[in-house]
């Protein structure tokens, strides 16, 4: 039944009828748990909110698979709001972004355009910039433009999704790059001839990359609600005399938020994912597909 409803919501957050559906009614299905309202305003406002509770944020303006260059330079300009509304507002926060949102799909070059202009103004603020990894399709491209960027700005960094056979490759070609990397396990779903079809598998490859960026001296964001990932990265920095200041510990708004507390309380630094916007169908659906307690929750809030 897990598997079925994690296909169904997978599917689902791909429908482009069902998206417009959400756009129409907004928040009302039980979103707004895990997204921060439809404006730049409420964003920043959560931001303070989790800034004051000891949390920094990166802040995601949502929105994927545009099809038009109009689209993907309203998606650039929305970005750069968001840029301009937290260096204005002071709150401690990064800006999450996915390349598809900028024309990726249109022509690498639109793409790499909006990214330059996105990056120059947050070099000019001070803000750093992280490139969120979609689905397999767009992995190569995506790194390639993140050793593009690299170049030029040192203020980007990518994610890496431990559930990929070939992400121990990748990391040990972006050793020379010193990346700044989000590790994730992966929340698309993907064929077994390019991912590890079960648990298991996926969760030693993610402890080993954990290791191996960390042991190699690159700033590190571990971004996953598993304890037991959690446990092992305290292990693994303890044993290894790893500084706080080289990692932190990403987990996305709403979800967990007893346990962000806790390791608040106990000195490590917690970054909150929050998205916002009016494009948020395809986000809420992947939570869904993540995690069946979320089903629960939204169904209550219907029954309500």
């Amino acid at each position: 039944m897990e598997v079925l409803m994690r296909t169904m919501f997978q599917s689902l957050g791909k429908n482009h009828s069902m998206n417009k559906l959400a756009k129409k009614y907004g928040l009302r299905m039980g979103a707004a748990r895990f997204v921060a309202g439809d404006s730049t305003e409420s964003a920043i406002q959560t931001s303070k909110e989790l800034n004051n509770n000891g949390k920094v944020v990166t802040l995601d303006h949502l929105g994927e698979f545009v099809f038009t260059e109009e689209e993907a330079r309203l998606s650039t300009a929305m970005c750069i709001q968001t840029l301009e509304a937290i260096a204005e507002s002071g709150v401690q926060s990064n800006l999450s972004l996915k390349m598809t949102s900028l024309g990726l799909d249109i022509s690498k070059e639109l793409c790499m355009e909006n990214m330059r202009r996105i990056l120059h103004t947050a070099r000019m603020n001070n803000i750093f910039v992280r490139i969120d990894m979609e689905d397999y399709l767009h992995c190569q491209i995506s790194l390639d433009m993140y050793k593009e960027l690299r170049k030029e700005f040192d203020n980007v960094g990518i994610v890496i999704q431990a559930y990929l056979y070939r992400t121990e490759q990748d990391m040990n070609d972006l050793h020379q790059y010193q990346a700044n990397l989000r590790l994730v396990k992966g929340a698309y779903k993907e064929s077994p001839e390019v991912s590890f079809p079960e648990k298991k598998d996926v969760d030693e490859n993610y402890k080993k990359i954990i290791k191996m960026h960390l042991l190699n001296g690159h700033y590190t964001a571990v971004a996953s609600h598993d304890e037991e990932m959690i446990q092992y990265t305290k292990r693994l920095v303890r044993e290894n005399g790893i500084s706080n200041d080289q990692f932190e510990f990403q987990m996305l708004y709403g979800i967990c938020v007893e346990l962000q507390d806790r390791l608040v309380k106990e000195g490590y630094k917690v970054r909150v994912y929050v998205p916002y916007g009016i494009d948020w169908f395809g986000y809420f659906m992947r939570r869904l597909a993540e995690r069946p307690a979320n089903v629960w929750f939204v169904l209550k809030n219907f029954a309500k």
